[in-house]
């Protein structure tokens, strides 16, 4: 899952990052408006967490220009105060959830779960693929009844595919859905990722396979 994190307070947004990676989750961190509407225009996000107050302006402004835009990507929002009338003005706002701080990082991480369940916001509970299963909500992976244990990325990797099984993922769309605009990405790093996903499937005994498409990208599907 892919989270674009809109907040000016570093210390908060290093916590927060470090909190969000640790549950499979690629953050993309933004400090101000301005930025935030440009990151958020390719809907690359699965889902936003927004602080209201950000240099230049009130994030509800924000918010609802995004909404105004057709942007659909569930928002949680993030603010100092917890009054009922700015909760309310949140929700009303557009806001899929409202947050006050101070809070405990592992509540926004259970909000986040809780948003990304409803179904405009989760393609799939449980994605099949032969018998490869992989069950968002708790991000994990299996064939049959064995677990995969799978690190972070190819656990991304693994989703982004089974969510587009049987056609081609373009090599740009798959490091899209596991690195986050500031990570240093080195050119074989994919093709590792991709490689030992695919040893760890066939020593599973899985009946799905990766083909790689020369030159364009990835294509999963089950083996016929």
């Amino acid at each position: 899952m892919r989270i674009l994190l809109v907040e000016d307070e570093l210390e908060m947004a290093g916590a927060l990052s470090a909190a969000l990676l640790r549950h499979d989750m690629v953050v993309d961190h933004v400090t101000t408006i301005a930025h935030a509407m440009q990151a958020a225009r390719g809907e690359l996000h699965d889902a936003i967490v927004l602080d209201r107050h950000l240099p230049g302006g009130d994030g509800l402004t924000l918010l609802a220009t995004w909404r105004a835009n057709g942007l659909s990507t569930p928002v949680i929002v993030l603010s100092a105060s917890g009054e009922l009338d700015d909760r309310l003005s949140g929700l009303d706002g557009g806001a899929d959830d409202y947050l006050a701080k101070p809070f405990a990082v592992e509540e926004l991480v259970a909000r986040l779960r809780a948003v990304l369940r409803r179904p405009a916001a989760l393609q799939a509970e449980v994605l099949k693929v032969g018998t490869l299963h992989f069950e968002s909500a708790h991000r994990e992976a299996r064939v049959g009844a064995t677990p995969l244990d799978l690190p972070r990325r190819e656990l991304l990797v693994l989703e982004a595919l089974m969510r587009r099984r049987g056609r081609t993922v373009l090599r740009d769309a798959l490091e899209e859905a596991v690195y986050g605009f500031d990570d240093a990405i080195q050119s074989n790093a994919l093709d590792t990722h991709v490689s030992r996903l695919r040893r760890k499937l066939d020593e599973a005994g899985c009946d799905v396979e990766i083909h790689t498409i020369r030159g364009v990208g990835y294509l999963l599907r089950q083996r016929p």
